[in-house]
């Protein structure tokens, strides 16, 4: 723990408002070097919104910032909080597409120049990546855009503790496993908790509540945009936690009952992954919620987009995991976002209906949650975990069929993950297919099928009486069961 040293920042009354919406109501918070603490709260509870402040990205509408002891001044940048040893891995992630791994560092670490200054810098972020993501197999000279998901966040995470001529005393991780299969996420816990050891500091936001008893020391609960319970992790649980933010859900966990086999007519779904060669491998049928499983990047994300590509006249939905990238409309309002799924429905001699569009968004803004006083703001007025909540939205309140589901709950709050997990089910019981990819094993139990993934190759079908995390990590590393 922190000892004498006075903590690396110190957070007094922040506030911010947007418009009429109130993003922090005098926040307090304080983090000491050699201290994990966890931050979290529903999407829109305010804790990305005080982690841009606290990056310097934003600025605070009232309230002090104190850094080691000094005040940071009305003038708080990104530079300054750099100087300062604070670093941010964003929800949203910040790397520039069109440059390379490389590249990325150097706009971090301005101090990379002069001649030469591409190699060293695709060696340190290389040796950061080996050191956190052993195995990673990323390329210092590889365009960010040609990375999936999962290996743009594992180079953010490896740029923001990489030390050039600043250090790194205080990292935040914004959501940094919400795209990392469960062992890379382990890895990075693993550093975290190394880090925090060795006199580092980081704050840790997560919707995983298990992630965040097992690493942080301490745990800050928010809830409409303010500091709503404080305590060391020993002293919450995941169901205590759940009750401090204010969720009606239960606690993560606990298997949903039994489900009947639907595997009695055709399949509504028949794919090959691209790796797999001849012969079926994958089949889904009407009214099930079917599973694709395995490490990230063993082409399950471009299983679903083959399927959606050759959907042919067959209504069907795609979630985006990526949302940022495949996911929202960037300049429409939320509205238009959830009604584009619903195009045809909502046209009338050639034009959108505005009232319709605007009752059904309104009608899944109530059902799904999405926090917003008014349906007709920008999407990017909202938290990353709404916006997602919006792209679920557009799905389900479209005619699709068949309902395609890229990793979709990246961000997403334990009890919105608990109602739309009874969505999907209610609507698989009406005669909906989801063919569901997550990184989270938790999910896998609300699945009737799972396929596990391997080398772009199907290597497991487990249905549920079969199913369990040991039997897809198994197959997952080539193992025998």
């Amino acid at each position: 723990m922190t000892g004498a040293r006075l903590p690396i920042v110190e957070l007094d009354g922040v506030e911010k408002h947007f418009g009429a919406v109130r993003a922090l109501v005098g926040v307090e918070l304080s983090v000491g070097a050699g201290e994990c603490l966890g931050l979290v709260g529903h999407n829109g509870a305010g804790k990305s919104t005080l982690m841009a402040i606290l990056a310097g990205t934003l600025a605070p509408g009232g309230g002090r910032i104190t850094l080691s002891g000094r005040p940071a001044g009305t003038h708080y940048s990104v530079g300054a909080a750099h100087r300062a040893g604070i670093r941010c891995v964003f929800q949203e992630l910040s790397l520039c597409p069109n440059l390379t791994v490389a590249e990325n560092a150097r706009i971090l670490h301005p101090a990379l120049r002069g001649f030469g200054w591409r190699r060293r810098a695709a060696t340190l972020i290389g040796a950061k990546l080996n050191e956190i993501f052993p195995g990673h197999g990323i390329a210092g000279g590889e365009p960010v855009g040609d990375l999936s998901i999962a290996r743009r966040q594992m180079v953010e995470i490896a740029r923001a503790f990489t030390v050039t001529d600043a250090a790194a005393d205080l990292v935040i991780l914004d959501e940094p496993t919400s795209s990392l299969d469960a062992v890379v996420a382990g890895q990075l816990l693993a550093f975290v908790r190394r880090f925090v050891e060795t006199g580092g500091a980081c704050i840790l936001i997560s919707h995983l509540l298990g992630e965040v008893l097992s690493t942080a020391g301490r745990i800050v609960v928010m809830r409409d945009g303010a500091v709503v319970a404080a305590r060391q992790a020993e002293d919450f649980t995941r169901d205590t936690l759940v009750q401090a933010m204010g969720s009606v859900a239960r606690a993560e966990g606990g298997a949903p009952a039994a489900f009947a086999s639907k595997r009695a007519d055709e399949p509504v779904i028949r794919a090959r992954p691209l790796g797999q060669g001849a012969g079926e491998a994958l089949a889904a049928y009407r009214g099930e919620v079917v599973g694709l499983a395995g490490l990230g990047g063993h082409g399950q994300t471009e299983t679903l987009l083959e399927i959606f590509a050759g959907r042919g006249d067959r209504p069907m939905a795609l979630v985006a995991g990526d949302r940022q990238s495949d996911g929202i409309f960037p300049l429409w309002s939320i509205a238009r976002n959830i009604g584009i799924g619903s195009i045809r429905g909502l046209s009338r001699l050639g034009l959108v209906d505005a009232v319709a569009e605007r009752r059904l968004a309104e009608t899944w803004r109530q059902r799904i949650g999405i926090r917003t006083p008014d349906i007709g703001n920008p999407i990017l007025s909202l938290s990353g975990g709404n916006q997602q909540k919006a792209l679920f939205a557009r799905a389900l309140g479209s005619e699709a069929e068949i309902i395609l589901m890229d990793d979709p709950m990246r961000g997403v709050d334990i009890g919105t993950k608990q109602e739309v997990y009874r969505m999907i089910r209610a609507e698989a019981e009406k005669g909906r297919t989801f063919l569901w990819y997550t990184t989270e094993m938790d999910e896998l139990i609300h699945c009737d099928h799972v396929y596990v993934f391997r080398d772009g190759r199907v290597v497991a079908d487990l249905p549920r009486d079969r199913l369990s995390e040991e039997a897809v990590l198994h197959a997952s590393f080539g193992e025998a069961a």
